[in-house]
């Protein structure tokens, strides 16, 4: 029986660039979010401090280095590195990937995943400031995208499923012609030798039409089911967070137990399509977003393996080269939603992982 290929996503906002020094002060990287995070309730964890490998820059290659090996001992299958792409050819924050790719360091393998949404101040809470637009302008710049994605494709350390790269798109339904964007991408795969490319989508339901759009797989951590079961009456809700948000300057925490949101985060009907679930060791975006903010509380080791084996038993009768679960994700630290090691747990995450890789 074939492995479980777990494809952990990775987040690159960890150096700097000139546009986060302008939007949020010099010097800012994700960590600035990260250490300054502070408890909102008795028994809140917050902050969560790195232990292993420390406040890491991404410009160091050592440190790229280190995130493969560990990863690598403890079952982790390769990393899905998070690609900005706002049309016009406009790119932030490539330069780590970009380093991984010319360099042939580490030598790990890699997807990519398009993070097609609009910037806002969501690094801060002010969602309602708007820092880069996401844009689409059509076939010119689509091309351009797909030529700029060929030297990955190209590499052989890039994830292939049945020949195809495996290419990630965050949210498909912005894309305004997406069954176009499809064929395109396809056809150009096509004509450089591949058989076509093996796309993998998220921010939507499991139940969505992939299938019309020639998509490959849905891979979803269930979230807005979490946000039914915390907000049961949700258009009721959206009205009374107005409210309280804008008018009486007032919040409540969305907090939810560990225990009860794993019940949620994986999709358990049937699919005419596949579904790679994604599993989240945790997830607390506080740092970010403070008293709007989503937690999960109380997360252990030992709930992120119950966790993990629901998600393994969708997957263990598919193709050997489909056995796939996303982990959400190796290092989203503002996020709450980290494998890279922390004080309070160490290394117990990934040891998980490691146990599962091999069904």
């Amino acid at each position: 029986m074939g492995k479980i290929k777990f494809i952990a996503h990775y987040l690159p906002q960890f150096h700097l660039i000139p546009e986060n020094d302008e939007w949020w002060g010099k010097g800012f990287t994700e960590w600035t979010n990260t250490a300054k995070a502070k408890p909102l309730y008795k028994d809140h964890y917050q902050p969560h401090v790195p232990a292993d490998l420390g406040f890491y820059d991404l410009r160091v290659p050592e440190i790229r280095e280190a995130q493969a090996e560990m990863a690598k001992e403890h079952g982790v299958y390769g990393f899905c590195y998070w690609h900005y792409w706002f049309g016009n050819g406009r790119r932030l924050l490539e330069r780590p990937f970009n380093e991984v790719l010319a360099s042939k360091k580490p030598d790990f393998p890699f997807c990519l995943a398009w993070a097609n949404h609009t910037w806002s101040g969501i690094w801060y809470g002010a969602t309602d400031r708007i820092l880069v637009e996401q844009t689409y302008p059509g076939d010119e710049d689509y091309i351009a995208h797909f030529n700029y994605l060929l030297v990955a494709f190209r590499d052989e350390r890039y994830i292939r499923i049945n020949g195809k790269p495996l290419f990630f798109l965050y949210q498909p339904r912005e894309i305004p012609d997406l069954k176009h964007f499809i064929e395109l991408f396809n056809d150009l795969a096509i004509k450089n030798g591949f058989p076509g490319i093996h796309f993998v989508v998220t921010e939507v339901s499991p139940e969505w039409g992939s299938k019309e759009y020639n998509i490959d797989a849905v891979s979803y951590a269930l979230m807005y089911k979490v946000w039914g079961v915390l907000h049961p009456s949700d258009k009721k809700n959206r009205i009374q967070t107005f409210l309280k948000t804008r008018i009486l300057k007032k919040t409540e925490l969305n907090r939810i137990e560990y225990s009860e949101a794993i019940k949620h985060l994986i999709y358990k009907g049937k699919l005419e399509n596949y579904y790679y679930p994604a599993v989240m060791p945790n997830w607390d975006n506080t740092p970010r977003s403070g008293e709007r903010g989503v937690i999960f509380h109380n997360s252990t080791p030992e709930l992120f393996e119950q966790h993990l084996a629901d998600a393994a038993d969708i997957v263990k009768d598919y193709p050997d080269e489909q056995k796939i679960i996303f982990i959400k994700s190796w290092n989203e630290w503002a996020e709450g939603n980290h494998l890279e090691p922390d004080l309070k747990w160490g290394l117990q995450y990934l040891s998980k992982i490691k146990k599962y890789s091999d069904m």
